[in-house]
Formats: C-alpha cells, sequence, structure tokens
C-alpha cells in the first residue's frame, strides 16, 4: 500500500490561490540520497513568483519550497544506514558544478523544478544534508538555507568583508537582508539599514543595526552619508530604486552586491560616481556547498539567530503564501512540519 504525505502542491500557476495542500505519495531515496521527515520549512518570495509562472523551467505540478529542516528517517542505495537519526537542515541547490565562481546552466533550486519542502518528507542527496547547529530549534534552521547562503556568498565568498568596514543592507524587512544584518554585525561590522518603515528601521537597530534611513525621504543618500560617513560594503537586493540614491555616499574601494530586483530592473546612476570612486558592482545569488558550510558553522560558532516573523502549520501553508505577499513585518515566515 503506498503511504502518502501532506505536501503543498502547485498543480497551475494562478497565483497563490493554486497552492494547496494535498495528500501524495511519500518519496523514496534513490542511490545516493536520504530521506527527510521534515520538522519544519521556510517561505521565500521565489515560491511567490513561481504560483504566478514567473520563473524559468516550471514543470508543473510540484511540491514547492526551497528551505528546511529535519531527521534523515531513510537512506538510499550506497548510503551508510547510521546517517538515520541525524537531525540536518538542507542545502537548497542541486548540480551548481565544479567552478565555484558561478553555477553550471544546470543548476536548480529545491521547489522548481524537483520536489520541495513544504511537505512531511523530501528526498535529497546526501551529501547536501548538513548537521543542524545545536543552537537552533528546526525553525530557526530552516530559515537558513537559501537566505542564508545568499547573504554569506556576498558577504564573505564575494564582498570579503573586514572588521569595521560599514555595510548597507537595504530594505530590511526580508530575508536575505535580516539574515545580512545579523551576520555582518556578527563578523564586527558596522550595519546600516534602510527601509520604507520607521517601525522597521527601530527592528533593524534593535537586530544589530547602528542606524538606518527611510528610503520615502527625498534624497536619502545625503542622510545616508551624513549618518555613516561612508559606506564600504552594500547587500541590495532592489537597486532599481535604490542605487542611484546611496551611489554617492560609497567610499573610496567600495564593493556593491546585487542578489535581486525587487522593485523592478532598471538601475541608474552617473557612471563617475563609481569609477572615481574605484568602486565595483558585484551581482551574486545562492551559493555553493562550501559557502553553505562555511556560514553554517560561522552560525553555530557566533550563536546567530534568524529572526522569525509569523510560524504556521503545515495545514495553513497556503494561507502562509498569501501572509507573506501582504508584506509581512520582518524576518521569515515558517512552517511548522
Amino acid at each position: 500500500m503506498t503511504r502518502t504525505m501532506k505536501a503543498l502542491v502547485l498543480t497551475v500557476a494562478d497565483g497563490p490561490t493554486s497552492a494547496r495542500v494535498e495528500q501524495v505519495a511519500v518519496p523514496e531515496p534513490g542511490a545516493g540520497e536520504v530521506r527527510i521527515a521534515l520538522r519544519a520549512a521556510s517561505l521565500n518570495h521565489r515560491e511567490l513568483w513561481i504560483s504566478r509562472g514567473q520563473y524559468p523551467g516550471m514543470r508543473l505540478p510540484c511540491i514547492l519550497g526551497a528551505d528546511g529542516a529535519g531527521i534523515i528517517d531513510a537512506v538510499g542505495l550506497g548510503i551508510d544506514r547510521n546517517q538515520v537519526g541525524r537531525e540536518v537542515v538542507l542545502y537548497p541547490g542541486r548540480d551548481w558544478g565544479d567552478n565555484k565562481a558561478y553555477p553550471s546552466k544546470q543548476f536548480s533550486v529545491l521547489g522548481m523544478p524537483t520536489a520541495g519542502t513544504i511537505a512531511e518528507y523530501v528526498c535529497v542527496p546526501a551529501a547536501h544534508a548538513f548537521a543542524k547547529p545545536a543552537s537552533l530549534s528546526f525553525e530557526e534552521a530552516a530559515c537558513l538555507p537559501t537566505g542564508g547562503v545568499t547573504a554569506w556568498r556576498a558577504l564573505v565568498t564575494k564582498a570579503q568583508i573586514r572588521r569595521g568596514e560599514k555595510v548597507l543592507v537595504t530594505g530590511i524587512g526580508g530575508g536575505v537582508a535580516t539574515l545580512a544584518l545579523r551576520l555582518a554585525a556578527a563578523m564586527g561590522a558596522i550595519v546600516y539599514v534602510t527601509s520604507g518603515s520607521t517601525e522597521k528601521l527601530t527592528i533593524g537597530e534593535s537586530l544589530g543595526a547602528s542606524g538606518g534611513v527611510c528610503y520615502r525621504q527625498d534624497k536619502w543618500g545625503k542622510a545616508l552619508q551624513a549618518l555613516s560617513g561612508g559606506i564600504d560594503v552594500v547587500i541590495d537586493g532592489a537597486p532599481g530604486s535604490s542605487f542611484g540614491q546611496y551611489v554617492r555616499a560609497l567610499n573610496f574601494g567600495a564593493r556593491v552586491l546585487i542578489y535581486g530586483s525587487t522593485g523592478g530592473t532598471a538601475v541608474e546612476f552617473s557612471a563617475p560616481d563609481l569609477f572615481l570612486r574605484h568602486a565595483s558592482v558585484i551581482g551574486t545569488a545562492m551559493g555553493t556547498t562550501d559557502d553553505f558550510r562555511n556560514m553554517l558553522a560561522f552560525v553555530e560558532a557566533q550563536e546567530v539567530k534568524p529572526v522569525i516573523d509569523r510560524a504556521f502549520p503545515l495545514e495553513q501553508a497556503g494561507e502562509a503564501l498569501h501572509y507573506l505577499e501582504a508584506g509581512h513585518q520582518i524576518g521569515k515566515v515558517t512552517i511548522r512540519i
């Protein structure tokens, strides 16, 4: 008799309402894989884009979700059965390839096109199941995969951040931005944030930011310059609306890391603002298994805690998507399984 499980399944790409919790078959691990009995997952805006069909390589139906943590409960051919019972957090990527500088054309992320983590079980390559930091709950660990590895690669692998440097994190509130703030502060950086909400700026300061600027005010880049005295590293997921403001607050040798395009893809700026400052603009997205491993080790050593906005049970995963879409407060939206 086929065992079934609950999972958030997208069958048609008509928006978040088309994602529903359904009964599907429990997956069996293939050679080199382990099966995870998931205890928690977390949402990303990626799930919203997928639900609208705004994602390359769409294959439906599909179980949504890239981020998850749980317990190994079965192993495939070639995997030591002693792995069963390990508490793990999942690296969300597949097929990065041998070049650590950028992924292969075959690179993909859990939840599209392969089955994702908003489910009771998921199968992944054994090498992608990493020990859960003991200092974190399953829910906290489930906040880390996509946002954590993206923030880590931007700060460490790409920007090569140094203690005492001044870091700007734009649009504090989202998963990557909040984790970038927590990680950069733990690395000894002086962090500043932007938001359209003064309440979020206050929360950002409570999480380790030295100050913040509301991007709804005119010429907020000047206010940032006055507040910070100049920025060395920028972590930006919405450059279309922010780049032209903060560019004149950049210090010589500044590095601008762009990991997304929320709010528009076009970016306008004056070229001399960059080349006269010897500044670099660097694109980044996701990260390698080495980035993921190093991020987890740092989180455990420094006891970095992700911020959870709100948790929903698996049965209400569809409602969680709507909550994310409506513009939640700050941190990650999680799914308890």
